[in-house]
C-alpha cells in the first residue's frame, strides 16, 4: 500500500527540481555583483578548495584563502593575485579551521580588510580508507584490546576535528558576520556522497561528513536568511586520501583516472552558491542511488561493497 503513494511522489520530483531551478531561485550575482563578493575559502591550498580561490579570483571577487600549511598557502596566495591582477584584493590566512582562535583572527581579518562577508566556502577535510575494526586491530573472531580500541577512537577523533569540528567553527564564527555585513549571505559546505550513501572502509570518514552535513541542514533551519549549499560529490581526483587519519590506502579504482576532475567540482560548486541551491549531489543521478537505498539497500551495498573491493568476514 505504501508504494502507491511513494512511487508517484517520485516520478514527480524531476517536475519539482525543476521548477525550483527555473522559477524559484533567484539568482544570487543580480544581488552581488561578482566584483562586489567577498568570499572566505576554508581548506584552501590544494585541491577542489584551490581551484574555487582561483575562480573567484578571476572573477574580480575578494578572495581570503586559509590554510594550516604555509607553503602551500603562499603559492596559492601569488596564484590568486596573478588571477585577480590586484594584490589588494587577495588575503590569505594561516589558520587551523578547528582551532577557535585562529578562527576569530580570520574574522577579524576579514572584517579589518572588508568591513564585512558575503561567501564562506568550507572545503577543509581528511579521509579514512579502513574498515573500524581493522583500525582498532580485531581480526575474525578475535576480541579487542583496549590499546586497539583507543586506536579507532583516535582515528575517529581525528577525522571529526577537521570534519566536523571545523565546520562547527565556521558557522560559529562566520554566520553572525554573513547576516549583518552581507545582502545575500551564502555558505557553503564541500561534503561527500559517502555522508550519504553508507560504503564499506569508510565508516569513519562517512560519519564524521556525515554529522557536519546533518549540523548545516539544522543550521539552515536556524538561520533561514543565509542560503546553506551542501555538495556531495563521488571520487574527485587528486591526494585528498593521501591525508588518511587512518593510515589506510586506496582501496576502489585509480581516483586519477576514475575520479571526477577537481575543476568540474569547483565549477559545480561555485554554481551552487551562484544559484542558492541547497542539497547538490554530483554527478546529479547518485540522487537516485540515495533514493535507491530506501527501497533496496542491499542491492547498493552490494554495488559500494565492489567499488571498494571489500569482502566481508562473513562472506570470505
Amino acid at each position: 500500500m505504501a508504494l502507491t503513494y511513494i512511487w508517484p511522489l517520485a516520478a514527480a520530483l524531476p517536475i519539482y527540481l525543476a521548477y525550483k531551478r527555473l522559477v524559484s531561485r533567484p539568482s544570487r550575482p543580480l544581488r552581488i555583483p561578482p566584483a562586489q563578493e567577498r568570499v572566505l575559502i576554508i581548506g584552501a591550498s590544494s585541491g577542489i578548495g584551490r581551484v574555487i580561490a582561483h575562480t573567484y579570483s578571476k572573477r574580480g571577487a575578494r578572495v581570503c584563502v586559509v590554510s594550516r600549511r604555509q607553503g602551500e598557502l603562499a603559492a596559492v596566495h601569488a596564484e590568486c593575485v596573478a588571477a585577480s591582477a590586484s594584490e589588494e584584493r587577495i588575503l590569505s590566512v594561516v589558520a587551523d579551521c578547528a582551532n577557535a582562535e585562529d578562527m576569530i583572527r580570520v574574522r577579524d581579518a576579514v572584517e579589518k580588510s572588508w568591513q564585512g562577508l558575503d561567501t564562506v566556502i568550507m572545503s577543509a577535510g581528511v579521509s579514512a580508507l579502513r574498515p573500524l575494526l581493522e583500525v582498532a586491530e580485531v581480526e575474525g573472531s578475535e576480541k579487542a584490546t583496549a590499546q586497539g580500541s583507543q586506536k579507532a577512537v583516535d582515528a575517529a577523533l581525528a577525522a571529526m576535528q577537521v570534519n566536523y569540528v571545523g565546520p562547527l567553527l565556521s558557522a560559529v564564527t562566520f554566520i553572525p558576520l554573513l547576516s549583518s555585513t552581507s545582502p545575500s549571505p551564502s555558505i557553503l559546505l564541500i561534503s561527500s556522497l559517502a555522508a550519504a550513501i553508507p560504503a564499506p572502509t569508510r565508516s569513519i570518514y562517512a560519519s564524521s561528513k556525515a554529522a557536519a552535513l546533518l549540523l548545516f541542514q539544522a543550521l539552515a533551519i536556524e538561520h533561514p536568511a543565509v542560503a546553506f549549499s551542501y555538495i556531495l560529490p563521488s571520487t574527485v581526483q587528486g591526494a585528498f586520501r593521501a591525508s588518511a587519519v587512518d593510515g589506510g590506502t586506496v582501496r576502489e579504482a585509480n581516483p586519477q583516472t576514475h575520479g571526477l576532475p577537481v575543476d568540474a567540482v569547483a565549477a559545480r560548486c561555485v554554481r551552487a552558491v551562484d544559484a542558492r541551491e541547497k542539497v547538490v549531489f554530483y554527478p546529479a543521478f547518485y540522487r537516485w542511488a540515495q533514493l535507491l537505498y530506501w527501497f533496496w539497500p542491499s542491492f547498493v551495498e552490494r554495488k559500494a561493497s565492489q567499488k571498494y573491493n571489500f569482502e566481508s568476514s562473513a562472506s570470505q
